[in-house]
């Protein structure tokens, strides 16, 4: 019965091991020119004045309208270092006109569920903050230096284990890494050959940017 019992156990456990094995991050990374976009903030709460403080610290010149009955005095004074628009409004679907990505922020859940439906209706790329099963993209951890821009995601379930490897990464990567990328730039004009050429070259010569 015991060794019935030791099988049974080790058959739970393998089985548990081959199901976390295929689970991983199916998320396509891209990085946007917000500031060819128009960007919606539904809410003028704590969350919406995080959402646009990342937003702005990654991406200065982004277009973001933000849509609430009220704002923190923290978000008026950061919309006045950026493009960003304040309206005192509860939301309405009309200000989703021209809008290419929504964030919803409010703490009535209804509310951001509507914003999500009418998002659909539109096939527009909406983010229920907190709520990934009503997501279409994360916020996630990014790191940047000069024109360097890394960006770290935890499929939506640990936003704090994204904080601490940004953390990582910002101490990890050297500050002048931006003078070798705007160096590689240069040198790259001056390669001769076909695209597999200059693609061969540019490999050999920042390997040893991996090697140990």
């Amino acid at each position: 019965m015991k060794k019935e019992t030791v099988e049974t156990t080790t058959l739970d456990l393998n089985h548990a091991s081959l199901h976390k094995e295929k689970e991983r991050n199916n998320l396509y990374p891209i990085f946007l020119k917000t500031k060819s976009l128009n960007v919606l903030i539904v809410g003028g709460g704590n969350v919406a004045e995080e959402k646009l403080t990342f937003l702005l610290k990654s991406s200065p010149d982004a277009h973001v309208t933000m849509v609430s009955p009220m704002f923190r005095e923290g978000t008026i004074t950061l919309a006045k270092k950026g493009c960003v628009t304040l309206i005192e409004d509860v939301y309405k679907p009309q200000y989703l006109d021209g809008r290419h990505m929504v964030v919803a922020t409010t703490d009535i859940p209804e509310v951001n569920v509507q914003v999500w439906k009418d998002c659909r209706a539109q096939a527009k790329l909406v983010n229920v903050a907190d709520n990934p099963p009503y997501c279409d993209f994360y916020m996630g951890g990014i790191v940047t230096k000069g024109n360097v821009k890394v960006a770290i995601s935890t499929n939506g379930k640990s936003p704090t284990t994204a904080k601490r490897l940004r953390q990582f990464f910002e101490h990890v990567i050297p500050e002048n890494v931006d003078d070798l990328v705007k160096n590689l730039n240069e040198y790259r004009k001056t390669i001769k050959g076909d695209f597999e050429e200059k693609v061969e070259k540019l490999n050999e010569f920042t390997k040893g940017l991996i090697e140990k």
